[in-house]
């Protein structure tokens, strides 16, 4: 055998030697919490999300594609709180995949990781999409995301312990990181302290807390019901004697009764990314809230 062969010979051996690289497979239900698990995973995952920013969480068709896709996963990430009530549970038992069951390693959910708002005293579906365990959009604060960021890292490296080193590295650069973003976006934002708004869909108690505005109004009758006329024109009424400033919405959600209150009332209607990847300009984490905010103090002017 000819020295070039048995290199050639030797190194194809070695190469099969080495154990392959095992990725975490991570699903994640949406763009915000897909978007974290890259940023804490980095090439030691692989992320799969299952739905878009211009898609309502509440509502997403259990296609066979996402049934395939979380087959595969060795970890779950979804919000929770009765957010994807209407479709996980079903992708869940069609998978059969053990390892991202409820009360396994490979089932994480974010609202549990933080205080949600707005439990209700008491159920009564006559008062429209109620969820029991309180508001489900804990994204629209990015001190949650920090919250969540902590209680990921630490579900990644029990599930992928060889790499446990390289989660919380990349944890505390994020945090690093992210801290600092939030007191330039909180310096930015203050001339929107105590500006009253309209709301589509309670979609914002989070936002709102954070930066110090009020919600004095919603395009929604009760919560989940389309916006009807004779709603909208006892809104407009109501607003001439407690004013709003602005009437935000969701980039995935019909803009047409903010338009609609907005000509009539004369208040500025803007459409906000909601999620990663809900505006051009939202393309990560940090575009989201950067976004956000310039949208908010852009329609004060």
């Amino acid at each position: 055998m000819n020295r070039s062969l048995f290199s050639l010979l030797a190194g194809l051996a070695l190469l099969f030697s080495l154990p392959a690289r095992a990725d975490l497979r991570v699903f994640a239900c949406e763009p915000e919490w897909g978007a974290l698990a890259q940023v804490l995973g980095g090439d030691a995952v692989q992320v799969f999300t299952a739905t878009t920013a211009l898609q309502d969480p509440h509502h997403i068709q259990a296609r066979p594609s996402l049934i395939a896709r979380m087959r595969r996963a060795d970890l779950l990430v979804c919000t929770g709180a009765e957010l994807e009530i209407g479709w996980l549970p079903l992708l869940l038992r069609k998978a059969h995949n053990g390892r991202i069951q409820p009360g396994r390693p490979g089932h994480f959910l974010a609202a549990n990781q933080v205080r949600l708002r707005e439990r209700p005293a008491r159920l009564d579906r006559a008062e429209g999409d109620i969820h029991p365990e309180g508001n489900p959009h804990i994204q629209t604060d990015p001190r949650n995301i920090s919250r969540v960021a902590e209680a990921l890292a630490a579900r990644m490296a029990e599930i992928d312990p060889a790499d446990a080193a390289g989660f919380a590295r990349r944890l505390k650069a994020f945090q690093t990181d992210w801290q600092a973003a939030i007191a330039r976006w909180e310096k930015r934002a203050r001339p929107l302290r105590g500006v009253a708004v309209v709301v589509h869909h309670r979609q914002w108690p989070y936002l709102l807390a954070w930066l110090g505005m009020r919600q004095v109004g919603e395009l929604e009758p009760k919560p989940g019901l389309p916006p009807t006329a004779g709603h909208l024109a006892a809104l407009k009424a109501r607003l001439a004697v407690q004013p709003a400033r602005l009437i935000i919405h969701a980039a995935y959600m019909d803009p047409q009764p903010a338009r609609w209150l907005s000509r009539h009332a004369g208040i500025p209607e803007v459409t906000l990314p909601f999620t990663v990847g809900g505006t051009p300009a939202a393309k990560d984490l940090y575009g989201l809230f950067d976004d956000t905010i310039a949208r908010l103090l852009g329609a004060l002017k």
